[in-house]
Order: structure tokens, then sequence, then C-alpha cells
């Protein structure tokens, strides 16, 4: 889907790296225009809004806002220690930093980065904002840091207190990261992971379309 073909529908919303559509349904469901994009297929049932393709690609293709969702495998801090002890090259970090970097200086009026606790802030900028899933309805203390261009701080839409749950060694874990521990597939575990809650979603769908107007 080419998101130009069609001239008279603004404005338009780009939603990078992301195959779940979850930002994307919640634009959708607001009657704007918005698109995924990942090199991988959409998951979110929706494949005639999933631009599956390079990103970098389609910066330059007319949009008004875009939320970007890079990939976290080799920028969160919790893997940084893969690197210092030099069983990652960290020409991989390098890279996704890169990245991450091409996002944020695209030519687009309004920008989102969202990324888990990472060296984005220390080897680029520290973000505008750190939410956490609770603040929006989601059983979930997981912090995702927020870097913004042109877009206001997001506002706790839901604020709930997070159920814990204890494991046979005396760690602490708020219900849904235990839940995902539970998964054996490494790989579909950090797809769970990566994806947004709904309650952040439509938040951001909510509060980010504004600017549009």
């Amino acid at each position: 889907m080419n998101p130009q073909q069609d001239k008279n529908q603004s404005p338009k919303v780009l939603i990078a790296c992301e195959e779940s559509q979850e930002v994307c349904k919640a634009f959708r469901e607001l009657g704007i225009e918005a698109f995924s994009c990942d090199i991988l297929e959409c998951s979110g049932g929706h494949p005639e809004w999933h631009i599956q393709d390079d990103v970098l690609k389609h910066l330059n293709d007319g949009w008004d806002l875009m939320i970007a969702h890079p990939p976290c495998t080799h920028l969160s801090i919790s893997g940084a220690r893969w690197f210092t002890s030099g069983h990652k090259d960290v020409k991989l970090r390098d890279d996704a930093l890169e990245f991450v970097k091409k996002l944020m200086d695209a030519n687009i009026k309004h920008i989102a980065v969202e990324n888990p606790i990472s060296v984005i802030s220390s080897r680029i900028r520290k973000p505008e904002q750190i939410i956490r899933p609770f603040m929006f309805g989601e059983n979930s203390t997981k912090a995702t840091c927020l870097w913004l261009k042109d877009l206001p701080k997001l506002t706790t839409t839901n604020m709930i207190t997070p159920t814990k749950h204890t494991s046979k060694s005396g760690l602490v874990y708020d219900e849904w990261w235990f839940n995902t521990c539970l998964i054996s597939d490494l790989k579909k575990r950090a797809s769970i992971r990566s994806k947004t809650f709904p309650g952040i979603a439509k938040a951001m769908a909510k509060q980010w379309s504004v600017v549009l107007k």
C-alpha cells in the first residue's frame, strides 16, 4: 500500500517498526489515515494498512506524524552486558543507534520515538518522558521512554495498581512480566514483550491526533 496514491485524504500517520498494528488501529478508530510499516508481515489483521518494507525508504512519503518503535534488541540497558563482555559486536549497537538517529532526524513535523530504558539516552539524548503501562490501565510496570518532537507529553488516562507475583526464587515481578517469562519460545516471548499495550496505543492516538487538526 502506497499512502501517496490517495492525495485527497489527510493527515497521514506513519507507525514505524510496527507489525502488531496496535497503534495504527488506534488511529484508524479515530478516522485518521494511519499506516504501519515493518519488514515483517503484519499480525494485526489489516494488510491494507501495512507497508512491508524498510521504513527508511518511506520517511519522505508526506507524513504529518510518525510514531516509531525501533527494535530494542541491541539498545536496551538490560542487554548492555553482552557488548561489554564481548559476546556481541558493538557494531550491532552502533548500527541500531544510527537507525534511531535517522528516524529522529526525519523530515516529519511531529515525531515520537519509543523504546525501553536504553543507550539512546546516553548516546543520543535523554527522553522527554518516561511512562508506564499502569498509568493507562494496563497491568504492568514496564518503563517506556518517549523522545518527542513537537508533540505534547502523554497524560495519564487510567491509573491502576499493578498486581505483583513473587517467583520461587523470591524475586518480585509484575503479573504481565511474570506471565511472559513462562513462555519458553524466546522468539515468541520477545515478540509479545515488544508489542504496544492497547491502553498506551489509545492514549497516543487520542492525545497526539490533536496536533493534526
